[in-house]
C-alpha cells in the first residue's frame, strides 16, 4: 500500500432483536474513525442472510434472540462467510455461554454494558484476528487457582504441547485435524483448569505441575 492511501473502513453488521440496542451500537460505532456499519438485522436468521449478502468484516451478534440464537447464527455465518469475524454482544455472563460461543467459532464475547471505547477496541481487535473478551468476563472465566490444577484431558495436553513449540491456533488445528475454533475451546478449558489467562502461563503452569509429560 502506498503512503497516504486511505485504509478501508472495517465493515460491521449489527444483529439484535431490540431496535434501540442496534441504534445505540450503530451510533457509537459510526462515531469512530475506521469503522462503518453496513447493515442491521433483527434476528439470527436475518443476520445469516445479511452476512452472506454484505460480507462484513465483523458481525456484532446478540446471543439470545427469538428463533435462531446467536450461537447457531454464528455457525451458519462462518460457514457461508469464512472471512467474517463474529463477536457475541450480550447481557449474559455464564461460563457455558462463553464456551458455546467460542466452540461455534466466535472471535469474542462482549457485554452490552461495555463502554464505547471497549466496543470500538473490540471491533479493531477482532478485525486483526485476535480474541475479544471483556475484562470482567476474563476474570469470571479464569478464576484464581487456590488448589492444585485439575488434570488436563489428553487433547488439552496435546494442544498445550504444540503451543509450547510456538505453533499458532491455526497450525495446531491443521496438525491435529480439528478446527481453529476447537483449538480455542481446548485452550479456554485448559486455562480454567490451570487458573491462568494466557498461553504462556498455561504452558508454564502445566510444565511446573508435570501435566505435559509424554
Amino acid at each position: 500500500m502506498n503512503e497516504g492511501t486511505p485504509t478501508k473502513p472495517i465493515a460491521v453488521l449489527l444483529a439484535d432483536d431490540h431496535p434501540v440496542v442496534r441504534e445505540g451500537l450503530s451510533a457509537m460505532l459510526e462515531s469512530a474513525d475506521g469503522i462503518t456499519v453496513v447493515g442491521q438485522a433483527g434476528s439470527g436468521e436475518e443476520a445469516v442472510v445479511q452476512a452472506a449478502a454484505l460480507r462484513p468484516d465483523i458481525v456484532l451478534l446478540d446471543l439470545r434472540m427469538g428463533g435462531m440464537d446467536g450461537v447457531a447464527a454464528t455457525g451458519h455465518i462462518l460457514r457461508r462467510s469464512p472471512g467474517t469475524k463474529v463477536v457475541i454482544v450480550t447481557t449474559y455472563e455464564d461460563d457455558a455461554d462463553i464456551l458455546r460461543a467460542v466452540e461455534a467459532g466466535a472471535a469474542g464475547y462482549l457485554l452490552k454494558g461495555s463502554s464505547r471505547q471497549e466496543l470500538i477496541d473490540a471491533v479493531h481487535t477482532a478485525a486483526r484476528g485476535e480474541t475479544v473478551l471483556t475484562p470482567s468476563l476474563a476474570g469470571k472465566l479464569f478464576r484464581p487457582r487456590t488448589v492444585e490444577p485439575a488434570p488436563l484431558s489428553g487433547r488439552e495436553c496435546q494442544v498445550l504441547r504444540l503451543v509450547s513449540q510456538g505453533l499458532t491456533n491455526a497450525e495446531i488445528g491443521a496438525k491435529l485435524f480439528i478446527s481453529e475454533a476447537t483449538v480455542k475451546t481446548h485452550l479456554l478449558r485448559a486455562y480454567r483448569k490451570l487458573g491462568v489467562s494466557d498461553r504462556t502461563a498455561a504452558v508454564m503452569t502445566a510444565l511446573e505441575n508435570g501435566l505435559l509429560a509424554p
